[in-house]
């Protein structure tokens, strides 16, 4: 696993205003990228849904959840988000879509990620398509449904040409920062993947979003 803090995902996905996804992202990626990875936090991806012009998706990585509630304490009690919170809140119908994982298996979160940013200055700079796929159930199987993925599905993945980049589970430890809802009692399966071609060859995923980069995402 690459060393930057994975232990604890946070999966955002938020649903825009028409229109504004632009305005958030050139917020986002100006005001919001140092300002929370100097407390701590890692900004692994931020991205444009191609399958829906208003959705923004994000991950948040922390090495722990006591990490994670100082973090966001100082965050959301700081200067940064103060000065710019309302301008990003404007965009926004609804950001409590959130998924906390952990990585599926010791090894399973991101590597390789990029550490020298983009400048903020300059063309935009796409990066690969990433696919990311969910896997829900009425049931806590996520953990019993990776060795299925391990075994068996990731094997076919990589027959149709996909590469794996990182999966993950549910983390059941209770949000400990409620000032952000998650999405409670959720069991999800989450794995991201590159594709030859089309991303739709998933089996049986209950969604699956083709996330873009945004030029200055760390996950390209």
């Amino acid at each position: 696993m690459d060393s930057m803090p994975q232990n604890v995902v946070e999966l955002r996905q938020y649903t825009l205003h028409p229109g504004m996804r632009d305005t958030l992202i050139d917020l986002f990626d100006r005001e919001f990228v140092e300002s929370q990875e100097a407390l701590g936090m890692t900004i692994i991806g931020q991205f444009r849904v191609a399958e829906d012009a208003d959705r923004f998706v994000w991950l948040r990585g922390f090495s722990d959840m006591r990490t994670r509630a100082s973090a966001l304490a100082d965050f959301y009690g700081g200067p940064v988000w103060q000065a710019h919170k309302r301008s990003a809140n404007a965009t926004m119908v609804d950001s409590d879509n959130v998924l906390l994982l952990r990585p599926a298996r010791r090894d399973s979160g991101f590597s390789g990620l990029n550490r020298d940013r983009l400048p903020l200055v300059g063309a935009e700079n796409p990066g690969r398509q990433i696919s990311a796929a969910f896997f829900f159930f009425d049931s806590p199987r996520e953990v019993e449904f990776g060795e299925h993925f391990e075994n068996e599905i990731k094997p076919r993945l990589a027959e149709s040409g996909a590469s794996v980049l990182a999966s993950f589970v549910t983390e059941k430890t209770p949000n400990n920062y409620p000032l952000l809802p998650i999405r409670e009692g959720a069991h999800a399966f989450v794995a991201f993947a590159t594709f030859e071609g089309p991303s739709s060859r998933w089996p049986s995923a209950s969604e699956v979003w083709t996330l873009l980069p945004t030029a200055r995402s760390r996950l390209r």
